[in-house]
């Protein structure tokens, strides 16, 4: 088993950032096509028709949240720039030598989604369920 670690630098301060990571409607607006939370189980539904239910292992708002995520442990932590913008640090502990890559890259996607939402209000992807990271777009 694996370990994929990824830093971002936002401009939004780490309440906002916190806000779409926690948060089913923060979700929907750059990780999952749907989000939806009852008792700690997060229920994501992806472009491709895929659908996922995660659990919420640790929150402390506003630094860290913690999920099950694909049989894999996924931590966000989050500490205030000196801008007063956020500094993030995602850890995926538990990912398969024969996934790695793939996860490794959608991390990437994800992320880079999360700061164009957080910082500049626009959705980079392409919300098409025929156009998926399944037929290797990178923007789904």
């Amino acid at each position: 088993m694996k370990t994929i670690t990824w830093k971002l630098l936002l401009k939004s301060n780490t309440k906002s950032v916190f806000q779409f990571l926690s948060t089913p409607e923060g979700r929907t607006k750059f990780w999952s096509e749907k989000s939806s939370e009852k008792d700690t189980i997060i229920h994501f539904v992806f472009p491709n028709g895929r659908t996922y239910h995660s659990r919420t292992i640790k929150i402390i708002p506003n630094k860290e949240f913690h999920l099950s995520y694909f049989d894999s442990l996924v931590k966000f932590q989050l500490e205030s720039s000196i801008n007063g913008g956020t500094e993030l640090t995602l850890i995926n502990e538990g990912v398969s030598e024969s996934d790695f890559p793939e996860v490794n890259a959608g991390w990437v996607s994800v992320l880079m989604n999360l700061k164009a939402v957080a910082d500049f209000r626009c959705d980079l992807r392409n919300h098409d369920p025929n156009k998926t990271w399944d037929q290797g777009y990178a923007n789904n």
